[in-house]
């Protein structure tokens, strides 16, 4: 039996959309990423949504549009604060945009202790060096959004939500993703809607969403739609007599960041599922709860919440005599899929490693949960037997694992 850390099954009807769109040969953006847009933007409660190739992309094109916003004026080599214990991608964003990460350490939660930001920007004898906070919902589970904002007013920082595995989960009733200036989704495999590779910035801003437009055009002048330069309403469009198209016209520099109508129509016939997607999987992580239940003086099971929509099944080795390299490998030699829990980025990713000397010490939590975390599925799919599998190889695998 394989127990799998994500799947995706598409029924025949939405089979018969895909080819329809091969049919059509409109693959570029089209009315299918306009369509995803506005159902995005509608279900997380932002009033726009840019899509883009990838999570990555999307990060990094939020970065971009905050430097070239005439209102938020983010300067390049600034700092921005984030989690250390999260997906590299998040950092890798940061920096590739010609910021600078500072770490702070996580709660029991894995989310970012808000505590640790104020020490930092306490101690800091300039918090104009400072310019964006950067919250990630890691797996799903939510950051302490109201202190986080309030913070950021405080000391005139940027939150910008990094909400790329949090597709539905709530704070306090709202959704994460419009809790704060702009935020970025993916949909990568395994999380509640998968596109295979994809990825939005929310935001309520219209100028950051029109720069996050351009961004990922190559910084191209013109973000409007065909319908508006073809009736002549693109406010951009240069005077007939030079026969000049806008689009090819660039006021920033930018990227290519476009996605496909593939990946659109993809996210559409996730969409239409979430609701059901995340209640599947809660109620799949209750019952993996239950079923490990007897072995939490070895493993730290996840908190419960009917806010926290899942993206998969985290646990983290309580007892030291528990070796976690032999633990995954009896899970993969059995068929459950696992991985290890993100590391700690400056002390256990080697892309990182000029940062360790820096950090060592310094954020204890983040390193434990990096050294002794992973995690297995919980998707939608999954079914009771699976489910019953995966409880029993669990505590074979304990057993393998122990010194």
């Amino acid at each position: 039996m394989n127990v799998r850390l994500g799947d995706l099954k598409l029924s025949e009807q939405e089979k018969k959309l895909f080819h329809s769109l091969i049919d059509s040969a409109m693959f570029s953006e089209g009315k299918y990423t306009k369509e995803f847009e506005g159902k995005w933007a509608s279900y997380v409660g932002t009033k726009y949504c840019a899509t883009f190739n990838s999570g990555t992309s999307a990060m990094m094109a939020g970065f971009a549009a905050l430097q070239n916003s005439k209102k938020y004026r983010v300067k390049k080599g600034s700092k921005v604060i984030t989690t250390p214990l999260t997906y590299i991608a998040t950092i890798n964003s940061v920096l590739t945009t010609g910021m600078e990460p500072v770490f702070a350490d996580v709660r029991d939660d894995f989310n970012i202790d808000p505590e640790k930001i104020a020490e930092l920007l306490e101690e800091s004898k300039d918090t104009n060096e400072f310019s964006v906070l950067l919250p990630v919902h890691l797996l799903g589970y939510v950051a302490e959004m109201d202190k986080l904002n309030a913070m950021a007013k405080k000391y005139g920082l940027v939150v910008f939500e990094d909400a790329a595995e949090a597709h539905g989960s709530k704070y306090k009733g709202k959704k994460v993703g419009s809790l704060s200036t702009l935020s970025d989704f993916s949909f990568y495999m395994a999380h509640a809607v998968c596109a295979g590779e994809y990825g939005t910035i929310n935001t309520s801003d219209e100028e950051l969403k029109n720069l996050c437009e351009s961004l990922k055009g190559n910084g191209r002048m013109c973000c409007c739609t065909v319908e508006q330069r073809a009736s002549k309403k693109c406010p951009h469009v240069v005077e007939e007599k030079s026969g000049v198209d806008p689009r090819y016209f660039s006021s920033i520099v930018g990227y290519n960041f476009k996605a496909t109508e593939f990946q659109a129509l993809l996210g559409l016939t996730q969409i239409a599922k979430i609701d059901e997607t995340i209640r599947k999987r809660q109620e799949n992580v209750r019952y993996l709860n239950e079923g490990l239940a007897k072995y939490s003086d070895k493993l730290q099971l996840p908190m419960f919440s009917r806010e926290v929509s899942y993206l998969c099944y985290p646990l983290v080795i309580k007892d030291a005599s528990i070796n976690r390299k032999k633990l995954r490998e009896k899970l993969a030699a059995s068929g459950v899929e696992s991985r290890p829990l993100f590391g700690c980025a400056p002390i256990h990713q080697p892309a990182y490693s000029y940062m360790k000397q820096k950090y060592q010490g310094k954020l204890p939590k983040a390193e434990f949960f990096g050294s002794r975390g992973f995690y297995i599925g919980c998707h939608q799919y999954l079914t009771q037997e699976e489910l019953d599998y995966a409880i029993k190889i669990m505590g074979e695998a304990i057993k393998h694992a122990s010194n």
